[in-house]
């Protein structure tokens, strides 16, 4: 299992892999750790939480480096990554006990009540695009329920794992509660199967989540998919143009355009089309691209070649099938796996990136006339994890907002995820909700207690 720079294409690292056998001694010990963690206090599991989020931030320019130098994310992303990493850590040390305490119901008994109780090992099979990030909004929330952890990690991002493994390590949790697996993903139905792992969670692909999601459902274990996304961005003509403009290269740049909330298929309004992609134009011109680990650099390469080479394949066919390049279009020349930043316009519903989830830097646009044509268009998907909608008039917003088919909408503003707010998506973006009070409730037993 190879970890390689993608801003020069060497080899940063390589790890040797679990077999079977090592990868059931682990998860043994992750149970013998668990019956021990499940009875501790939540004021022993937060100060130990809090000890996690100190570790990060005292540490974030170790962890930053390592982000950036294995995945390729611009060095101040990968520090903003490292912050919110601690701050989901400090959010559930805080909010964990509230939101898990007993919940009085009135009923026929003279007492009765639901108790949210820890099940025990949960797997995550995480990806490599927010590589810390992924892990913490999991792991929090489950350590702080009571349960353990095993993670299946990105094999490109081992060294984050690693890292991410001895933080908790680090914070006083027991040595096992949280275990990194340097496994394939062949190798993950076997993990699934074992009798000691309770649950799953998958963020990733949607041919991946779709495998975890068949091999939980047929041992009868609860899972969780956050999967792709393909997020309209609709710009209504009475919307500030300059800023949706700005805030639009911003949602389809972060993280070099490779982010499942990214903005992807800008939605405008006939009339201000021309301007703002003039506008988006000007804005991209503006960017810096070049080596991640700079720290006035906002644009580094994707992650691998590979996907480098799929983003390019989507656009060329795209273009082949009738569509207008307005920006674009190539692979940068040099070292690493750069991908001109591409708009494409004229889309119709025959085109591959109409209806295909694109994982990099490529704007594309589609123009409406009406308001019922712009939630048509946004909501001809298989596709709804977040999205973004712009308009001055916020009573429209709000009515539109709530017709557009996704697990969250962001009116005036970039989607985002927020520990105080759910996150997560439905058709084929996945099911069930991670942060907030809804994600730790996704992996706890939510018993009813009747006394009479």
């Amino acid at each position: 299992m190879k970890s390689i720079n993608p801003n020069n294409g060497k080899l940063l690292n390589d790890f040797i892999e679990y077999n079977d056998y090592k990868v059931v001694e682990i998860v043994e010990a992750v149970q013998s750790d668990w019956r021990n963690w499940k009875e501790t206090s939540f004021a022993q599991r937060k100060n130990r939480m809090q000890n996690a989020a100190k570790i990060l931030r005292e540490n974030k320019h170790e962890y930053a480096k390592t982000m950036t130098l294995e995945m390729g994310k611009p060095i101040t992303e990968s520090l903003a990554e490292v912050e919110k990493s601690a701050w989901v850590c400090d959010y559930y040390a805080e909010e964990a006990e509230h939101i898990l305490a007993d919940e009085y119901i009135h009923s026929d008994a003279s007492k009765s009540f639901v108790s949210f109780e820890p099940i025990g090992i949960v797997l995550a099979v995480m990806p490599w695009n927010f590589p810390f990030w992924q892990v913490f909004r999991f792991a929090a929330p489950a350590l702080m329920a009571g349960n353990a952890a095993v993670l299946k990690h990105a094999s490109n991002v081992q060294g984050c794992a690693a890292a991410i493994e001895s933080v908790f390590r680090l914070a006083d949790f027991p040595a096992n509660l949280f275990r990194n697996l340097v496994i394939k993903s062949n190798q993950v139905e076997a993990v699934i199967k074992n009798p000691n792992i309770k649950a799953s969670t998958i963020t990733g692909s949607e041919f991946a989540g779709s495998r975890v999601a068949m091999a939980s459902g047929k041992e009868i274990k609860k899972s969780v998919l956050e999967l792709g996304g393909a997020d309209a961005f609709i710009v209504l003509k009475d919307a500030n143009l300059k800023k949706a403009a700005q805030v639009a290269v911003q949602a389809r740049m972060l993280n070099n355009g490779q982010s499942c909330i990214a903005a992807k298929r800008f939605i405008i309004h006939q009339s201000i089309l021309e301007e703002f992609i003039f506008l988006i134009n000007n804005e991209i011109d503006v960017l810096k691209i070049g080596d991640p680990l700079d720290q006035d650099v906002q644009v580094g390469p994707l992650a691998r070649a590979d996907l480098r080479e799929e983003i390019h394949t989507q656009v060329m066919e795209t273009l082949k099938q009738g569509a207008t390049l307005r920006r674009g279009g190539k692979l940068r020349k040099g070292d690493g796996y750069f991908y001109e930043p591409t708009i494409i316009s004229e889309l119709k519903p025959t085109m591959k990136l109409y209806y295909e989830e694109s994982f990099g830097p490529v704007f594309s646009v589609f123009s409406f006339d009406t308001d019922e044509e712009a939630i048509q268009i946004a909501n001809d998907s298989e596709f709804g994890l977040g999205g973004s909608l712009w308009t001055k008039d916020l009573e429209i917003g709000e009515k539109l907002a709530r017709q557009i088919e996704s697990g969250g909408i962001f009116i005036n503003g970039m989607t985002k995820s927020d520990p105080r707010l759910p996150f997560g998506g439905i058709k084929k973006s996945g099911f069930g909700r991670e942060l907030s009070h809804y994600g730790i409730k996704e992996f706890v037993n939510i018993k009813t207690i009747w006394i009479a």
